[in-house]
């Protein structure tokens, strides 16, 4: 009778001791991702030191403020999708296209005649539509996402330029182009700055709070796993490249009403800049773990970076050569703060 207590007595500090460990391995994730926001905002409190000392009387302005929030308002919204196809393991590199193609459809003469709500609900539906071909042809047929985005891109950009025949399309509308007008900020906010907080949020809280981004991080984790669990991982797949067609389908809405036009040539290389925010943001390539947070941090840091670079009459090579160092060291620290978990 003695050895069988014994055996429990061992077995209860190891079970205990396991628990332990569990607990606090849950809780190096969370602590690795503060600090990875916190080192983010730690570099862009230098980007914003370097250029105040660089350009004071410029870049401290509230109206280049205001530029640089806007400008990161298209961007930024591409990006959230995008946190939340890389979370589940996935890629999609046809953002830009998506928010070309979208933005001269939505600009046709065609389309102006039914006014802001026609540009609008023909943005967004186009976006979506493309979405929804990438989910189908990744989820259901089961092609890798690679390769199902890049035809994407090159299809997309390819009608876009049909559509435009290689010339830009003016928007007549004159309460979309009111809405990119002084007039229209809020408390000196921009609107596409608040269409750009109110994506964020809701980002944000269907990624953290709800069974949608749960079941994101499962699939992105171990899809086999995920769909053993009873999570159907090709729906899940197919909403989430909804979700990112969506995104691109407001993006293009956004670039329409701040540049008052559609060209084939919108959103060039969003898919780079995109997938670097959310990089050097703390969401893993390999799928499995994302942050809304350190997504719109990443786009803030790119977008402070151009916007010193211009202002100091730079050149473009060097703004990329310093860009590609950015992403290579947030790499690096990612795979290092990976390791030290495991460890």
């Amino acid at each position: 009778m003695t050895q069988p207590a014994t055996a429990a007595q061992k077995q209860a500090p190891t079970s205990a001791a396991k628990s332990a460990g569990d607990q606090e391995s849950s809780r190096r994730p969370g602590l690795r991702w503060d600090v990875r926001s916190l080192s983010l905002l730690g570099v862009l409190a230098v980007l914003v030191a370097v250029g105040g000392i660089t350009a004071p009387d410029q870049f401290l302005a509230w109206s280049n403020l205001q530029l640089v929030l806007t400008q990161a308002s298209v961007i930024g919204v591409v990006t959230v999708g995008m946190t939340f196809v890389i979370t589940s393991g996935g890629i999609d590199l046809s953002v830009g296209a998506m928010v070309a193609l979208a933005s001269v459809w939505a600009t046709t003469v065609a389309t102006q005649e039914f006014g802001f709500a026609g540009i609008l609900f023909t943005a967004v539906i186009v976006g979506v539509g493309c979405g929804l071909v990438n989910g189908l042809l990744i989820a259901y047929g089961r092609m890798v996402p690679f390769i199902a985005t890049l035809a994407m891109l090159a299809s997309a950009r390819g009608l876009a330029l049909q559509i435009t025949d290689g010339s830009t399309q003016v928007v007549t509308v004159g309460s979309v182009l009111d809405l990119g007008a002084r007039d229209a900020y809020i408390l000196g906010i921009p609107p596409l700055v608040l269409i750009f907080a109110a994506v964020t949020v809701i980002g944000w809280l269907l990624l953290n709070r709800t069974t949608f981004g749960r079941r994101t991080v499962a699939v992105g984790g171990n899809a086999e796993a995920s769909r053993l669990a009873g999570i159907d991982v090709r729906r899940q797949r197919l909403y989430l490249y909804l979700l990112s067609g969506l995104c691109c389908g407001i993006a293009a809405f956004m670039l329409i009403v701040l540049s008052g036009s559609g060209q084939n040539t919108n959103g060039n290389l969003y898919e780079l800049d995109a997938i670097a925010a959310a990089i050097i943001g703390g969401t893993l390539l390999s799928g499995g773990r994302g942050t809304i947070i350190g997504s719109v941090l990443g786009v803030l840091v790119f977008t402070t970076i151009t916007n010193i670079f211009a202002l100091n009459n730079l050149e473009t090579a060097v703004q990329q050569i310093a860009k590609g160092a950015i992403i290579v060291a947030a790499v690096l620290v990612q795979r290092r703060s990976m390791r030290g978990g495991d460890a």
